[in-house]
């Protein structure tokens, strides 16, 4: 059992929660997530089985795109619905469409961000939300991120002091969105927190594609459940790709260093580059070897005799 399954995540579940799940519906310990959502949250979260297990990163790399609704007129502990209300304020000047849609104008490009209390990031070894459940609050560094795309989805609502509106946003890894409802409120000079938020894609991978619990519980009542794993090369499929011949996937498989072909010469040093047999399967990544320009090296070998 091995590939990617691309899960619809549902809400009330932790990402680790998921995995856990998928354990024991495969059967297989090699189980692992591409990139943290939280329980509230649902939508698009690609899950490596087997040997796929070794491309994690390659994936939680990936770009990701959220629609999320803000809530503005008070602000939470969590910055999420979740959280308790830690200020007001009643939002009586109207909020415009225009003025909403010039914020988020603004903060395409790369801006900084301050990740949230309620987060797995660590400061001096220990996770912020260890600190944040203390009732500690600490100094927490500002991190660059890079928003592509940031757009107001529908209508302006305004009703009894809160303004509510749906955004869409394509950001890099490490983009806390809740976060960024809370940086948007700001801007508009009001106490905001994220209302609802569903992951629509990740890297290559579209909300339309995914499945959710209830199918994949079917596909393993029927021993199914292969035919919903993405095998790791279709995975794998927005990198560069080399095809080589059977002979030479015997140097790959035993991760020998190998001639870097003319077409990757212009490459970045450790840029991945797939390497593929004659039946399409994806046998290992490779990159630009940092100081011989001529090679390339192996980062993961996927398929070896063992």
């Amino acid at each position: 059992m091995e590939g990617v399954l691309l899960l619809n995540k549902p809400a009330g579940m932790t990402s680790h929660d998921c995995v856990a799940k998928m354990r024991r519906l495969a059967k297989t310990k090699k189980v692992g997530h591409t990139g943290t959502l939280d329980p509230d949250v649902t939508g698009v979260l690609p899950i490596c089985l087997g040997r796929a297990t070794k491309i994690v990163e390659y994936l939680t790399a990936a770009t990701k795109t959220y629609e999320a609704e803000i809530t503005i007129g008070y602000s939470t502990t969590t910055e999420d619905a979740s959280g308790e209300v830690v200020e007001r304020k009643s939002v009586e000047s109207p909020i415009t469409k225009l003025m909403v849609e010039d914020v988020l104008r603004s903060m395409v490009g790369t801006i900084e961000q301050v990740p949230p209390m309620y987060s797995a990031v660590k400061v001096n070894g220990k996770k912020l939300y260890e600190y944040a459940r203390a009732g500690i609050e600490i100094d927490r560094p500002a991190r660059l991120i890079t928003i592509n795309e940031l757009v107001l989805l529908g209508d302006v609502i305004q009703k009894d002091g809160l303004v509510t509106f749906r955004f869409r946003v394509t950001c890099s890894k490490g983009t806390y969105v809740r976060t960024l409802a809370v940086m948007i409120g700001e801007r508009l000079g009001y106490p905001a927190h994220m209302s609802h938020l569903i992951r629509t894609k990740s890297g290559n991978f579209h909300l339309s594609e995914c499945f959710t619990f209830e199918e994949i519980e079917e596909a393993v009542e029927k021993n199914e459940l292969q035919k919903y794993l993405l095998p790791i090369g279709n995975a794998l499929n927005n990198l560069p790709k080399l095809l080589i011949h059977d002979t030479l996937a015997e140097k790959v498989k035993n991760g020998a260093v190998l001639e870097l072909p003319t077409q990757f010469h212009d490459i970045e040093a450790g840029s991945p580059i797939t390497i593929f047999n004659e039946e399409h399967q994806c046998l290992a990544i490779y990159s630009k070897h940092p100081t011989k320009s001529h090679l390339m090296k192996p980062i993961k070998v996927l398929y070896n005799e063992a």
